[in-house]
């Protein structure tokens, strides 16, 4: 109990600065990249801290009353259900970084169309692999229970079908700046 406000004071800190450090890691960087490679970081950095604030906010609304209410449910008869708030601080913050993590599926997946590692061609004849991975990863990182590794794998296979509409917008803008207009060509010049 004496680490237990440390312990939830320091990740309240991490989550509340996560843009200042994103941005600081990204000053580190920045210097040492082209500039089409620059224009790409904004988007990325503001897509990337909502999508995990909101995978935090999914766990706290969506999936934490589900849980515990299922936990509450599994005990015998008679028997009250008490957690040490070391044990319950470290479940919480374990599924908050789980769907936070999780909830970054899009941007990965623009990211990796973005730098050639794959094409959205590749990745949608990929998708059946991509859901059992999904709930592989659902039943790895939460309690074992049902509701949660579901809740869990839904939503990641949600945003990797977001993250492929987006990689398709990506290419198809990358193809357009590949032929550039007479105009474009005489700005360069």
């Amino acid at each position: 109990p004496f680490f237990v406000p440390f312990k939830f004071a320091f990740a309240f800190a991490v989550t509340i600065a996560m843009p200042y450090l994103l941005y600081q890691l990204w000053a580190f960087v920045a210097p040492g990249l082209y500039r089409h490679e620059k224009r790409l970081a904004v988007p990325i950095l503001v897509s990337s801290s909502v999508l995990f604030y909101l995978g935090i906010l999914f766990a706290y609304f969506a999936v934490f009353p589900i849980i515990f209410a299922f936990f509450a449910g599994s005990a015998p008869e008679g028997v009250s259900v008490m957690t040490d708030i070391n044990s319950y601080l470290s479940f919480v913050l374990k599924l908050f970084f789980a769907f936070g993590l999780a909830f970054e599926v899009p941007v990965a997946t623009v990211l990796m169309v973005k730098v050639g590692a794959t094409t959205p061609e590749s990745l949608a004849t990929k998708r059946p692999y991509i859901i059992v991975g999904a709930f592989a990863v659902g039943m790895l990182m939460t309690p074992p229970d049902i509701f949660s590794q579901t809740m869990l794998a839904v939503p990641v296979w949600i945003l990797f079908e977001v993250g492929l509409y987006f990689s398709r917008m990506v290419k198809r803008r990358e193809g357009d700046d590949e032929n550039p207009s007479d105009d474009e060509m005489e700005e360069e010049l």
